[in-house]
């Protein structure tokens, strides 16, 4: 079996999150999603299970992080700096924060952070590996 991952968080409109994800570039997997959760699906590989508050607290007893606070930030890459800035683009545009974090611009690697209407951390990341300088410090 291949592996894969699954990243679940807790939202508050599914509805909206859904919308979303969606105008980020995820595809809703039906087979998975109901009213109390949905399957969004990034790759073959990367899942993020969008879950109701109600929904979450079936999974844990461990409180959610408050608003304003982080305790992950998820990378996705993307195939061009272009691809970074749409996705920052459309994160603003459907109910999130684009450039949650400074912009990262390395040459070799571009990224720029946002978060999700319930403040997800994600990072878009395009990168060049042939262009990375070989001493290895450029991060």
């Amino acid at each position: 079996m291949t592996k894969m991952i699954f990243v679940s968080l807790p939202v508050t409109d599914l509805a909206a999150s859904i919308a979303f994800y969606k105008a980020l570039g995820f595809e809703q997997n039906p087979q998975f999603s109901d009213d109390t959760a949905a399957c969004m699906v990034w790759s073959e590989t990367i899942h993020a299970m969008l879950l109701t508050h109600a929904k979450w607290r079936t999974f844990t007893e461990r409180p959610m992080s408050p608003a304003g606070t982080s305790k992950v930030m998820l990378g996705l890459t993307v195939d061009s700096r272009e691809a970074v800035d749409r996705m920052n683009k459309a994160a603003a545009e459907h109910g999130g924060q684009a450039d949650a974090n400074p912009v990262q611009d390395l040459g070799f690697m571009y990224g720029r952070d946002l978060a999700d209407p319930d403040g997800h951390l994600w990072g878009a990341i395009w990168m060049d590996p042939a262009a990375m300088p070989s001493d290895n410090q450029a991060a």
